[in-house]
């Protein structure tokens, strides 16, 4: 059987990844510090309770060799410099130091689009610059680098899968989409830019899919990958099909301004994906949505 561990297996990406693993029969273990919410928790995996940035107490609790590692884990609070330092980019090393020392047949690392910083859109892999925008941003953009020299000196199997604007069912509220259905819902005014922004959305069951596409990929080894819709939208669109879909809802365009220090296009590339890892989308940002609105419906 194969085996799949997931760093931030309780999270939003680390629970759609297990439940899907699942479905293909792996044996899943999750690692992470906190213990899944009721409504995260699947029966069928193994949790395992750790800080990866320990590193003595992470090598007594990770035994034996796995199929797949995927790192989805680090600090969510961006605004503590020093968690998000140790986790996304400490934690990342300890993680690879161990498993250099062990039989796995793939590692992949969950970046971010932040890594691409100030860079013009769309984003190609190719290009790279240290990122200035946020401490988060340079932890993701140091780890990557580590990752493709760990590759070029160890020939250490592991991808870097540089997402986008993830969304869909089980997501926390305080994230974009999540909260636009809720405040839909509840037909509230809610107050939001003029949505002039141009994003770009990735369902979740579609970054799952990227993930399992680097599995036994001698050609993704040592790479990065993009993994959006490279299709991008104006935020004011994505409000307006929420709004459509759920049917109520009363936004309020132009009562908030934009940051000054705010990336007005941040979108991908996603040729290198789809050459090499031969995936690509398959759910539509209606589709999406629509699935992501009938989830939190539930609740109302």
């Amino acid at each position: 059987m194969k085996k799949i561990l997931i760093i931030g297996g309780t999270g939003f990406l680390g629970y759609h990844l297990a439940k899907n693993a699942l479905k293909k029969n792996w044996k899943v273990f999750s690692l992470s510090i906190n213990k899944p919410r009721k409504k995260n928790f699947l029966k069928n995996v193994k949790y395992i309770f750790c800080d990866i940035t320990n590193k003595n107490t992470l090598k007594k609790k990770i035994k034996g060799s796995f199929s797949l590692v995927v790192n989805a884990g680090g600090y969510i609070d961006h605004l503590n410099r020093q968690k998000v330092f140790e986790t996304h980019l400490l934690g990342f090393k300890n993680l690879c130091s161990l498993f250099q020392k062990k039989k796995i047949d793939c590692f992949v690392q969950i970046g971010s689009s932040v890594e691409y910083g100030d860079l013009p859109s769309p984003h190609h892999e190719n290009v790279n610059k240290k990122p200035k925008t946020s401490f988060y941003a340079k932890s993701k953009y140091l780890a990557s680098e580590h990752a493709l020299k760990l590759f070029k000196k160890n020939n250490f199997p592991i991808t870097v899968l540089r997402v986008y604007q993830a969304y869909g069912p089980n997501q926390k509220k305080d994230r974009l989409i999540p909260s636009l259905i809720e405040a839909c819902l509840k037909n509230n005014e809610f107050p939001c830019t003029e949505g002039t922004q141009l994003r770009d959305f990735i369902f979740i069951d579609d970054v799952v899919g990227s993930i399992f596409k680097c599995y036994k990929n001698e050609k993704a080894k040592g790479q990065i990958f993009n993994i959006g819709s490279g299709e991008p939208k104006k935020i004011r669109q994505i409000i307006n099909l929420v709004k459509k879909l759920v049917g109520f809802g009363r936004p309020k365009f132009g009562k908030i301004k934009v940051r000054s220090d705010e990336n007005l296009k941040l979108y991908p590339s996603t040729s290198k994906a789809k050459k090499i890892l031969n995936w690509r989308p398959t759910i539509s940002l209606r589709e999406g949505i629509l699935k992501t609105v009938k989830f939190y419906k539930k609740d109302f």
